[in-house]
């Protein structure tokens, strides 16, 4: 029996080592695809952070980083996963919120409030093509100047594997992995598509948040488990918990 993991490639590779570490058979089935956009910024632009939400986001601008003077200012990352990706790429000063866009915005304000970010500098938005919250309007409301930039975007992948399909026909996956909204509505919509639907919603489906959870509720899954904080332990943790409940 497999864990199926539906997290965008390279991401699913880590993620595959961490679950074989425990002892689990995975399959892969990223729902998205990652597609970088040309970004045209300003060298030396007056920017005084960088607001991160995505690991991706950092990737999709490596190369244009130093060119573009960012690596010296304090980024903010929304967790630990996309901290990692920017200290990778080069940044020095990395503050790690909470792990979603609601702790990012309070580290922003509490940084601001303790005189550590100047209120008046803009700060840049370094973000994905489909959002699930507007950030830098939230910012701009609290009276932060917020420069949003799109550097990437996330295509639905249309079809599953033919190893995935296989694996639902034969009832050999135990529990499906889910990090993000968009991605658990586009694994939904494939396997409509590939006619394992029926088979996909009768299994747990493990997600990083509420919201992702609700994309699954809402298609007629009967087993849909929120990790307790967003990140990969806790959403490990929820695995084990579903697995032994279905033994049980």
């Amino acid at each position: 029996m497999s864990i199926l993991v539906t997290r965008p490639h390279p991401d699913n590779e880590t993620t595959a080592v961490n679950l074989r570490a425990r002892g689990h058979l995975v399959l892969l089935a990223p729902a998205l695809k990652f597609e970088p956009v040309a970004f045209l910024g300003e060298s030396e632009a007056p920017y005084g952070a960088v607001l991160v939400t995505s690991a991706n986001a950092i990737r999709a601008v490596a190369a244009q980083l130093r060119d573009l003077g960012l690596l010296e200012l304090p980024l903010f990352a929304v967790g630990e996963h996309t901290a990692a990706a920017a200290r990778e790429a080069g940044f020095v000063e990395v503050i790690v919120s909470g792990g979603d866009a609601a702790s990012l915005r309070e580290k922003v304000m509490q940084s601001a409030r303790d005189k550590v970010l100047k209120k008046k500098s803009a700060l840049l938005y370094l973000a994905g093509a489909d959002l699930s919250r507007d950030l830098g309007g939230e910012l701009v409301a609290e009276g932060f100047r917020v420069v949003t930039q799109t550097t990437y975007r996330m295509v639905p992948v249309k079809h599953l594997p033919r190893e995935v399909c296989e694996g639902f026909a034969a009832h050999g996956i135990e529990a499906v992995l889910h990090y993000s909204r968009r991605s658990a509505r586009a694994f939904l919509d494939a396997a409509r598509d590939e006619g394992v639907e029926i088979s996909a919603l009768a299994i747990p489906h493990c997600c990083l948040s509420d919201t992702v959870a609700g994309v699954l509720r809402d298609a007629g899954a009967s087993q849909v488990l929120v990790a307790a904080t967003p990140d990969e332990t806790a959403l490990f943790d929820t695995l084990e918990r579903a697995l032994r409940t279905r033994l049980a």
